[in-house]
């Protein structure tokens, strides 16, 4: 045998062997860690990436200060305190009755949806279901970790710090808005004998400022490319919602009104002297390690990740992602994502917020007819479970929360448009989750 041959291939083999083994060890170039739902993305995965920017040229701004209200906080990164969200490849397959229904909500007018169930506030127990697209540029689909706005549920934030305060004995639900907001002067209404719990159940019979025909006539439809960049002030909403007459008496009748909650929140600053954004900060976002969600004040940037928001307009289908929040304040500028809205809910209603007796008044509905508690409502499914929560539209992003009586078992659905005619499929899917044999 000629060694030297066998020496040669030898070395070869050997080199082959090393290389072999060094090539199996090495990660793939295009592997990634999963993130976490509310987590955010670099820059270069984020289509439309740097869009949003509101051209100078375009905005229209109404009288009055541009600077953000006080107490209000641009949206930025918070380091979570509370039990971390669920990573995305830890989170099970949803009930397939739920994903129907989330499907069947992607439909028509709706680019997409999306819906994520929590039970225990456990990660193993998370499911995600989305159908649709969050992007119709792009066709991206919806990420659990997306941001978006989160209109009225805003409510719920308001509300839990106003019950907070009445725990704490700096208000009474039966204090009047004369003696808390002495400065808030008469238009057609008077608003000085409404009380705290009348504000807070949609009994005051203030008038609606989005009603107002001029002002509405700006935040929807046509008008609203023209104005979406518009800063409006609580003072100003407040002065257009009190020139109108009241809808009824004080207490005489539940009549929705987001005047209501831009009371509550000058309320909440002249009780701590802090803004309502402020106080919700410190209270609920960062003692819950909400890391997604902000109040963004004038600021008509979301944070990212985020989807597109659209609104029809007529035949036409218009982009109304970047708006100025203000238009909302305290009645629905929250931004947030799925995650956070789950951990809220959970926590409120599971007894983390509130002591007992003002959790008891925040789903008393008795004041009217059964309709809304105190920034809260329940629904009852046809298989006699009552859900609890809230939602919310603003332009280009429909949001709705629905949990259990105790929080263990909650639900956030989102779609990317605003005023969604679909009450019944909505329905459907609160049936598909919460009912036992669905």
């Amino acid at each position: 045998m000629n060694f030297s041959r066998v020496a040669a291939l030898t070395a070869v083999f050997g080199v082959l062997l090393v290389a072999g083994c060094a090539t199996h060890q090495r990660a793939p170039a295009h592997t990634t860690v999963p993130s976490a739902p509310g987590a955010r993305s670099p820059a270069a995965d984020r289509p439309g990436s740097g869009t949003d920017e509101p051209p100078p040229t375009t905005r229209t701004p109404r009288p009055g200060p541009k600077e953000p209200a006080p107490g209000r906080t641009p949206p930025r990164a918070r380091q979570s305190s509370g039990p971390p969200a669920a990573p995305r490849h830890t989170a099970r397959p949803p009930k397939p009755a739920t994903a129907k229904a989330v499907r069947a909500l992607a439909a028509g007018e709706v680019p997409g949806a999306a819906a994520l169930t929590t039970r225990d506030g456990h990660a193993y127990a998370t499911r995600f279901t989305a159908a649709g697209v969050a992007d119709v540029r792009t066709d991206r689909p919806i990420t659990p970790a997306d941001h978006f706005r989160a209109g009225s549920l805003t409510k719920t934030f308001i509300a839990t710090v106003v019950l907070q305060l009445t725990a704490e004995h700096r208000l009474s639900l039966d204090d009047t808005v004369g003696r808390l907001l002495p400065e808030l002067a008469p238009g057609a209404t008077d608003p000085r004998d409404i009380t705290v719990r009348e504000l807070l159940d949609h009994t005051s019979g203030l008038y609606n400022y989005t009603a107002d025909p001029e002002l509405s006539r700006e935040l929807h439809g046509a008008g609203f490319t023209a104005h979406r960049y518009d800063t409006y002030t609580p003072d100003e909403l407040l002065r257009t919602a009190l020139g109108h007459p009241a809808e009824n008496a004080p207490g005489d009748r539940y009549a929705y009104s987001n005047t209501n909650y831009l009371v509550l929140g000058q309320i909440i600053e002249a009780v701590t002297g802090h803004g309502y954004a402020t106080e919700a900060e410190h209270r609920i976002i960062a003692p819950l390690g909400l890391s997604g969600t902000s109040f963004p004040g004038t600021d008509p940037r979301l944070p990212r990740p985020y989807g597109r928001g659209y609104s029809q307009v007529g035949e036409e289908r218009v982009d109304s992602t970047a708006l100025d929040p203000s238009r909302a304040g305290a009645a629905g500028e929250l931004v947030t994502t799925l995650g956070d809205l789950n951990r809220f809910f959970g926590a409120l209603l599971g007894g983390r917020l509130l002591p007992s007796r003002q959790l008891a008044q925040m789903r008393d509905e008795k004041d009217t007819n059964g309709v809304y508690g105190l920034g809260l409502y329940g629904t009852r499914l046809s298989c006699g479970v009552t859900v609890w929560g809230h939602d919310g539209d603003i332009n280009g992003s429909y949001a709705q929360t629905a949990a259990t009586g105790d929080g263990r078992h909650v639900l956030t659905l989102r779609l990317n448009t605003d005023q969604p005619d679909a009450p019944r499929r909505i329905r459907a899917l609160l049936t598909a989750e919460f009912c036992p044999r669905s």
